[in-house]
């Protein structure tokens, strides 16, 4: 059916959606950056050509569409289709529970189950919400998870670090428009380079943590992605152990680290034996997030087993 056929024989959002969820299962889409099937990843896409409401589909289901906007949408789910793109790229936007996000090519995808954990301040694990005064977000990409820091620790003082300048220019944006320059300082640093001298009462990151053999099979969706923010050597912890090697100088007496890494908990256990992790759950994850406190990690490096 060529396009002048589909304009034609689809009218109402309820025929564009059937049409472009059967599109994207015959076309073998990957789906994991915002949505989870072709209903939800069709239903978004329809939604935001049409500028209504991303969580309000059934009052518009038997809406018929003007030919401009039929077009509008014809172009977005051929797009998705023909360059294999997350959606999240063709939208520019990303949602973590109630807060969007700017996004482009610059950054990953924002996915991270700490999103979860945030909402609720981190309880029981951090101090009390207003004595957090000093944060980090290492790894901070889009700055998403520095944002909602802000908002779970309202007297914190944040700081929001990446190694790619790039990313650090769309993290600029999503602070700005959140309005919180003055509380997110954005940092390029190397890890925890540009941090001398500094202390927090928390660390969060949800650094690279793609191990070798994964990043080799990747669906053509995350490939759009930038690989240094996903990758992190043969067994995806290169980061991971740099943190764990540098974050009790920068912690504060009683201060938090929290790392997430995925599928990689038998990796973690393994290469750290003798560090003594905390494995914490989400509502809709289990094992992807370690918490350990300052004075529990090592002094000087960690002999962690290389694989």
């Amino acid at each position: 059916m060529n396009a002048d056929s589909v304009l034609a024989e689809l009218r109402t959002v309820r025929d564009w959606l059937r049409w472009g969820v059967s599109r994207f299962n015959e076309a073998g889409l990957f789906f994991g950056h915002g949505t989870q099937n072709a209903y939800d990843e069709a239903a978004w896409l329809i939604l935001h050509a049409l500028h209504l409401p991303p969580d309000r589909l059934e009052p518009f289901l038997d809406a018929r569409l003007a030919h401009a906007e039929r077009l509008t949408v014809l172009n977005l789910l051929q797009q998705r289709i023909a360059r294999r793109l997350p959606a999240a790229y063709l939208t520019h936007e990303a949602w973590l529970g109630d807060f969007r996000f700017y996004v482009d090519e610059r950054v990953i995808v924002p996915r991270s189950y700490f999103a979860e954990l945030l909402a609720e301040g981190l309880a029981p694990w951090a101090d009390a919400p207003d004595d957090v005064e000093d944060a980090l977000d290492l790894c901070t990409g889009s700055g998403c998870l520095a944002i909602l820091m802000a908002h779970a620790f309202p007297q914190a003082q944040i700081d929001a670090v990446d190694i790619s300048p790039p990313a650090l220019e769309v993290a600029r944006r999503n602070v700005d428009d959140y309005g919180l320059a003055e509380r997110i300082r954005l940092v390029e640093s190397d890890i925890f380079s540009g941090l001398k001298g500094r202390r927090y009462d928390l660390i969060v990151s949800n650094p690279p943590y793609v191990t070798a053999a994964a990043m080799e099979t990747l669906p053509p969706e995350y490939r759009h992605e930038p690989a240094l923010a996903l990758g992190a050597g043969p067994d995806g912890l290169d980061v991971v152990r740099r943190i764990l090697d540098e974050a009790a100088q920068h912690l504060k007496p009683g201060g938090l680290l929290a790392v997430e890494v995925g599928h990689n908990r038998d990796l973690v256990d393994a290469a750290f034996p003798g560090l003594p992790l905390t494995w914490i759950d989400t509502p809709s994850s289990e094992d992807k997030i370690f918490l350990i406190r300052g004075d529990e990690l090592p002094k000087r490096k960690q002999n962690a087993k290389s694989r």
